[in-house]
C-alpha cells in the first residue's frame, strides 16, 4: 500500500509511502483522488496532514518509468485521473496541510499547492521540471499563489525555489528544521481540529468558490454561507463560548 492514513483526535495523517522518492504512479493517482473525496464521510476528522515517507522527497512528481512506458493514445486518460486528484484534493470538505519533508517537483509541487495551507522542512524545493522532460503541466495551479514572473522563470529554466524562497513569496506559510516539521504541522493541526466542524466545512466551501470571484460578489457569497451557519448548534455553542469565556464544545450540528 502507498498510502497510509492515520487517524487521531480529529486529525487525519496521510503518508505518501512509496520510497525512495513517492513518485506518484496512475494507482497512486487514483488512490489519492478516491481518499481525498471519501474525506466527506469522515464526521470524526476536522483537517489532514499530507506527507511524504522518509527523508529524501515530499514527492519527486510523476514516476517517469511509468510514464515512459505509456503510449500517446493513453494520455488523455491519465491526464484525466490526474486533474481529478488534484481535484479531489483542493475540494476536500476539510482543510488540508501539507507538510513538505523534501522536494515536491513537478506534481509533487502541484499536490502541495492544493492544499490550503503549506509547512515545510528548511531544505525543502519547489520545482516544475515538466520542460525537461518533454512535458508541460503544472503552472495553472501554481499560478494560484506565485508572482507570473517567478513561475515563468520556474517553468522555463526547470530550476526549483528553496524553502526560505517559497515563504518569501508567499507560497509556504513556515519553514522549520526537518525535525520539527510533523510537530508544527500537528499543532497547527490541533489548533484547526478544535473548531466547529460545520463552520471549517462551510468555511472550507466558500473560500473554494469565492477565490476568482469579484469582491463584492464573493462576499455575498460568504455572506449566504454565514446566514446558514447561524442555523446550526455549534454556531450558537460558539458565540454562547466566547460570551461565557470558556472553551466550546462542538456536536458537529
Amino acid at each position: 500500500m502507498s498510502l497510509l492514513v492515520e487517524k487521531s483526535d480529529g486529525i487525519a495523517r496521510i503518508t505518501l509511502d512509496r520510497l525512495p522518492v513517492n513518485a506518484l504512479t496512475l494507482q497512486l493517482y487514483e488512490d489519492i483522488g478516491d481518499l481525498f473525496e471519501e474525506m466527506a464521510d469522515w464526521s470524526d476528522i476536522n483537517v489532514a496532514i499530507l506527507t511524504g515517507a522518509g527523508n529524501r522527497a515530499f514527492c519527486a512528481g510523476l514516476d517517469l518509468k511509468e510514464f515512459l512506458a505509456a503510449t500517446v493514445e493513453e494520455d488523455p486518460h491519465r491526464a484525466k485521473i490526474v486533474r481529478r486528484t488534484f481535484s479531489a484534493v483542493r475540494h476536500a470538505v476539510i482543510p488540508t496541510i501539507a507538510a513538505v519533508n523534501g522536494p515536491a517537483l513537478g506534481a509533487g509541487c502541484v499536490l502541495s499547492s492544493v492544499c490550503d495551507i503549506r509547512i515545510a522542512a528548511d531544505h525543502a524545493t519547489f520545482g516544475l521540471p515538466e520542460i525537461n522532460v518533454g512535458r508541460c503541466g503544472a503552472t495553472a495551479h501554481m499560478g494560484r499563489h506565485l508572482p507570473q514572473g517567478l513561475l515563468r522563470q520556474m517553468f522555463f529554466t526547470g530550476e526549483p525555489i528553496d524553502a526560505n524562497e517559497a515563504y518569501r513569496v508567499g507560497f509556504v506559510q513556515k519553514v522549520v528544521p526537518a525535525s520539527e516539521l510533523m510537530a508544527a504541522s500537528m499543532t497547527l493541526a490541533e489548533k484547526i481540529a478544535k473548531k466547529a466542524p460545520l463552520g471549517l466545512r462551510v468555511g472550507k466551501k466558500a473560500l473554494n468558490e469565492v477565490e476568482f470571484m469579484q469582491v463584492e460578489e464573493g462576499y455575498e457569497r460568504e455572506q449566504s454561507y454565514s446566514t446558514q451557519l447561524m442555523h446550526t448548534e455549534d454556531a450558537r455553542e460558539a458565540t454562547r463560548a466566547v460570551v461565557e469565556k470558556r472553551a466550546p464544545v462542538f456536536q458537529g450540528k
